[in-house]
This record gives C-alpha cells, sequence and structure tokens, in this order.
C-alpha cells in the first residue's frame, strides 16, 4: 500500500514507541510503576513512550499540535493540526504481562482526525487509515464484518472499575446488550477494540468515559473500513460525550438501540 509522508512520520514514531515498549513488557516485573489513581497506573514504560512518539512526531512537523494522556496539551503554531497520542494504550493489561496494548497515533486537522495507527507490538499488527485511503492491517486491506443481525454478533465492550464509570449504568447496559448477541468481549484496550472492528474481529463495540486519545486512531480505522461511529445518543460528539458505539451500518444501530434502553420498570 502506498502510504503518505505523513502517515510514514507516524508509522515510524509507533514502530520506534513499540520497540521500547516490547523491551520494557520483557521486564515488566521490574518496572517502577507509580500510582496515578484508583486501578489507574502510569509506569516509566509509558512516560518514555509517549516522549519517543512526541519527539518523532515533533521533529517531522514542529508546528503541529499535541494531545497526549501523559503530558499537558501543546497548541500548534498553524492552528490546523494536532497529534492525538495514546502513547500505552492497555496500562493495566501491560504491567500484569497480558499482550494487549498498544501505541495509538492519530492526526486531527481542522476538527477532523484524517489519519491514525494502531501498533500492538506483542503481536506485531500494526493497523493504518488515512481518510480516503481504506484501512489495513499489516498493509493488508481489512473491512468491517458484514453480519446484519446482533444475535450473530461477538461485541466488545468497556467495563468499568474502581474509581471510573457508574457501574449500575453499564450492567444496565449490559443487561440490555448480553441477552441479543452471541458473546461479549472485553479486552482492556479500546484503541485496539476499535481497529478488531475495523479488522471484523469484532462486529462491533460500545464504551464510555473515553478519552480523546483512546478513541481517535480506531474511528479513522473503523470509518475507513466501512463502518459507523456514534456517541450513545447517536451523534457526532464522540470526543465531547466520552463514549462510542461502532459496528457496520446495521450493527452499530442496533447496538446503538440496545445499549442505550432505560432501566427496566420493577
Amino acid at each position: 500500500m502506498a502510504r503518505s509522508a505523513l502517515l510514514n512520520v507516524m508509522v515510524q514514531a509507533a514502530l520506534k514507541a513499540g520497540k521500547s515498549l516490547s523491551r520494557d513488557f520483557g521486564e515488566v516485573q521490574n518496572l517502577q510503576v507509580s500510582v496515578k489513581g484508583p486501578s489507574d497506573f502510569v509506569s516509566q514504560a509509558d512516560l518514555k513512550a509517549e516522549k519517543i512518539v512526541r519527539d518523532e512526531l515533533m521533529k517531522a512537523r514542529p508546528t503541529y499540535g499535541f494531545l497526549g494522556e501523559e503530558s499537558e496539551e501543546v497548541k500548534g503554531t498553524d492552528g490546523a493540526h494536532r497529534w492525538i497520542v495514546d502513547p500505552l494504550d492497555g496500562t493495566t493489561n501491560f504491567l500484569h504481562g497480558i499482550p494487549q496494548f498498544a501505541v495509538s497515533i492519530a492526526l486531527e486537522r481542522n476538527g477532523e482526525v484524517v489519519a491514525g495507527v494502531v501498533f500492538n507490538p506483542a503481536t506485531d499488527e500494526l493497523f493504518t487509515a488515512e481518510k480516503g485511503g481504506g484501512a489495513f492491517m499489516n498493509d493488508r486491506r481489512i473491512r468491517v464484518a458484514a453480519r446484519r443481525v446482533l444475535s450473530d454478533c461477538v461485541i466488545g465492550c468497556g467495563v468499568p472499575h474502581l474509581g471510573r464509570g457508574n457501574h449500575g449504568k453499564f450492567l444496565v447496559e449490559l443487561r440490555h446488550v448480553m441477552g441479543e448477541v452471541a458473546g461479549i468481549r472485553r479486552f482492556g484496550a479500546a484503541a485496539l477494540d476499535l481497529a478488531y472492528v475495523a479488522a471484523g474481529r469484532l462486529d462491533g463495540f460500545w464504551e464510555t468515559d473515553l478519552s480523546p486519545w483512546d478513541m481517535a486512531a480506531g474511528l479513522i480505522l473503523i470509518r475507513e473500513a466501512g463502518g459507523f461511529a456514534s456517541d450513545m445518543k447517536g451523534t457526532a460528539d464522540i470526543f465531547g460525550s466520552g463514549n462510542v458505539v461502532a459496528g457496520n451500518e446495521l450493527i452499530q444501530k442496533a447496538l446503538l438501540e440496545a445499549s442505550s434502553r432505560p432501566v427496566p420498570g420493577r
């Protein structure tokens, strides 16, 4: 596949950060870990990966803005472009030796995500997409799954943990969805979950209480793979709401309806 110069910059930054994460993943028990919040850890590996990504991206495009999970936002001087980066999505998995984590990099232009990269160094899977250019995994074209009814589908989700989210609300959402689908999966890295929807591994996905860096790259992967995404009200305000529902056209609508049903009456 042909890549633009900008996408090549993003890929190289993700691969370089991925190499660093791979080394630290092999030494996971020896990492210095500080507590950032209840059940939300940040490691030296996380901080190191963000520095690598940031240095690579800013070296190539020093006028672009930068929004990363582990550092303060930098406003770009060009006013139109912003990198949105999660250097280690799935930190809790990483720190427990679970090989389900990723580097996620997106490029936003005038408020629209136009390119995205999600890289899992543990599996050596590289997901890439550019606006109008399709979505790819390791340079092979990917498409969302074609299933048409929820009863045939495996759906991914996020599960709120200690200190995060409305647990009661999620249990209502889960109750409605689980009774209509072939299976529910919770893998623990939203960027990869969205990439899996783009690749047809998951038929759909929903989660709340997310940040832009959790979703940005995954959203363009899904759209370029022929899929659809909205917030849980059915609008395009995904970053503002912090929640997402994704799938192919039919499954996204059905999942949105199921996950948004009110609490059943007693």
